[in-house]
């Protein structure tokens, strides 16, 4: 989790699959990219502070897309410094109409804070980190106003949650739409034509093989087309991972009533699974707690490594491993 400099005073932090990683340019006006989690604030704002930044002095935050995990230090940073705030075009609406929902926050029932976005990106503007030039490159499909940034003379990809190294973003078709997958291909597409040595992911390690990570992202949305029902089950796991791990301790007997309150939980078993909801509950909690490697993404293999789930007469507990 420390700091990495990856061009000149441009520098990686890697947070793993809960918190987005993100991205801070060392100087007199700091910019910084992605601000994960609104409740792990403190953490993300230490993490900064060891660069040496003060987020009082912060001139530019790019968001690549509107998810609670990337844009959650945004109105705090902003109250702060005053700064602009980026996104594309999409994402800037989504945010000038308070839209909740299409930013997903409650649709899966996160804690967020609205901003002011002064800057508006589209595909193909340039952006100056510094001396470091950055090509947008709009790649709707995970969201719709997700973008990637590209350092050509670094041969160098920020890549969001458009690309990661052996896993994928969750696909919400409900709130993305129905050609989802398809737009996702396509902004594959648009990567393929990049001259990229390393790609530094939205969630996970960097990685440099490129081609290869988007062959098995390419295959994976392949497989979702013509097995429908594994895009519920990969959205299932990875939503209730996700709220696992941000509440740490869950009561077992309480944790089905819990998912049945939220929109995603209800709508999601709805649409792949006849609303069967109390017997996918049961199979999904069944695979958490005796996985087979068929079963587990590189999301979930990242959570049972870094928290142990198991069985006590008080709940279901996830704790620090």
């Amino acid at each position: 989790m420390q700091p990495v400099e990856i061009i000149k005073d441009l520098f990686f932090i890697e947070r793993g699959f809960l918190n987005a990683n993100h991205f801070v340019y060392q100087s007199e006006n700091p910019t910084l990219i992605d601000t994960a989690y609104i409740s792990d604030f403190d953490e993300t704002a230490g993490l900064i502070a060891q660069l040496g930044v003060d987020l009082s002095d912060v001139q530019l935050i790019i968001s690549t897309h509107c998810h609670c995990d990337h844009i959650g230090g945004n109105k705090r940073i902003q109250d702060q410094s005053g700064c602009d705030i980026a996104l594309h075009k999409i994402g800037k609406h989504f945010i000038d109409t308070r839209d909740d929902w299409a930013t997903w926050w409650k649709y899966y029932s996160q804690e967020a804070a609205f901003f002011d976005c002064t800057i508006e990106l589209n595909d193909g503007d340039v952006l100056s980190i510094g001396p470091h030039e950055f090509k947008v490159i709009h790649t709707p499909g995970h969201a719709a106003e997700g973008i990637v940034l590209y350092n050509r003379k670094a041969r160098l990809l920020i890549s969001s949650d458009t690309l990661w190294k052996n896993d994928m973003a969750v696909m919400t078709l409900r709130i993305e739409g129905s050609a989802a997958l398809f737009h996702m291909l396509e902004s594959l597409e648009k990567l393929e034509s990049l001259d990229v040595e390393i790609v530094y992911p939205g969630h996970g390690p960097p990685f440099k093989d490129m081609p290869k990570a988007l062959s098995r992202t390419r295959e994976r949305l392949k497989n979702f087309l013509n097995h429908r029902d594994q895009i519920g089950t990969d959205l299932l796991k990875k939503i209730m991972v996700y709220t696992l791990m941000m509440r740490r301790t869950v009561d077992q007997d309480a944790f089905f009533d819990q998912l049945m309150q939220t929109h995603w939980y209800k709508e999601t078993v709805d649409l792949y699974f006849s609303a069967e909801y109390q017997a996918k509950y049961e199979a999904i909690m069944k695979d958490f707690r005796k996985p087979s490697k068929e079963q587990l993404s590189e999301t979930l293999i990242w959570s049972l490594v870094h928290f142990r789930f198991w069985n006590l007469d008080c709940g279901l507990k996830i704790l620090d491993a």
